[in-house]
């Protein structure tokens, strides 16, 4: 089996440093997938067409987008794909994971600061209106002279990114190293996730599930929707595609082998939910990930 080790790369944040930021004028992007222990959040403008890849989200980006990453073992990369802009503007902030202990961060203030630390440890896409607002503040940090001032701008700017109501999570929990398990204080669903986890390769049933929580699978149904904004089903089929697609990538199995092991009850099945969920084949997910990693 060949050795595909993810690209780890070496960041120039000095520990002496709160933070760094990098603003680069680029016509392409030529860094492989990659990993990094810094939390990193980029800010990318006039690159219409090029690809995101963090864990086992691969999307198509828009003119411009905004990227929290704070999981040290969550993959990512922006690759050229259908870009055609020579002209490409980079705003990257990496900070240490550690810049805000979590003392601080437990204060009243800091909590929607705190909670989207955890739900970034999957990868958070901003939306364009937070975007818009919070644009002008990262250019004008790009030009903060006062190491201090440019800490409290960033923290401004990392406050107003923990209101976005838009804000959506890119990889799934069981990908980005069962993560999701973290981010809930709800002890109930937490007992739900911790089950989900271990037995996703098995047959999962509704009304099992719904029995050992002492709920009716109705009652248990809104209780999950409450708090994962999906149905049962679909919390499920996340759970095992995420599971699916680490082990596309980490593992020699045949994809009907890895379907099978994640829960799926035929190939077929597999590969239709997966492109539903993901817009690639299984096959296709591989490969793309295959060709951009880099063995080191």
């Amino acid at each position: 089996m060949i050795n595909t080790e993810l690209f780890k790369e070496v960041s120039p944040l000095s520990a002496k440093d709160c933070f760094i930021l990098i603003e680069r004028q680029k016509s392409n992007f030529n860094f492989p997938i990659h990993i990094h222990p810094e939390c990193e959040l980029n800010y990318i403008e006039n690159a219409k067409g090029a690809q995101r890849i963090v864990g086992d989200s691969i999307e198509e980006i828009d003119e411009e987008e905004l990227v929290l990453v704070t999981n040290p073992k969550l993959e990512h990369a922006w690759m050229d794909h259908h870009k055609t802009s020579q002209n490409i503007h980079e705003i990257t902030i990496q900070f240490h994971s550690d810049l805000l202990t979590e003392a601080f961060l437990n204060k009243n203030q800091m909590i929607s600061i705190q909670q989207l630390f955890r739900r970034a440890e999957k990868g958070v896409v901003f939306s364009r209106e937070t975007i818009a607002k919070v644009r002008p503040l990262l250019k004008i940090l790009t030009c903060e002279n006062d190491s201090f001032y440019s800490l409290i701008k960033l923290l401004v700017i990392l406050h107003e990114l923990s209101l976005d109501k838009g804000m959506r999570e890119l990889s799934t929990g069981q990908f980005a190293a069962n993560t999701v398990s973290k981010e809930h204080n709800d002890t109930r669903l937490n007992k739900v996730v911790d089950y989900l986890n271990q037995h996703f390769p098995e047959v999962i049933r509704l009304s099992d599930v719904a029995e050992m929580m002492n709920m009716s699978e109705a009652s248990f149904c809104r209780f999950i929707k409450q708090h994962t904004s999906k149905s049962f089903i679909d919390f499920l089929t996340d759970i095992r595609l995420g599971a699916a697609s680490r082990a596309l990538i980490d593992s020699s199995l045949s994809i009907a082998e890895i379907g099978y092991d994640c829960g799926f009850n035929n190939l077929s099945n597999f590969n239709r939910i997966f492109k539903k969920k993901k817009g690639l084949t299984p096959r296709e997910f591989r490969d793309n990930y295959r060709k951009n990693k880099t063995i080191i």
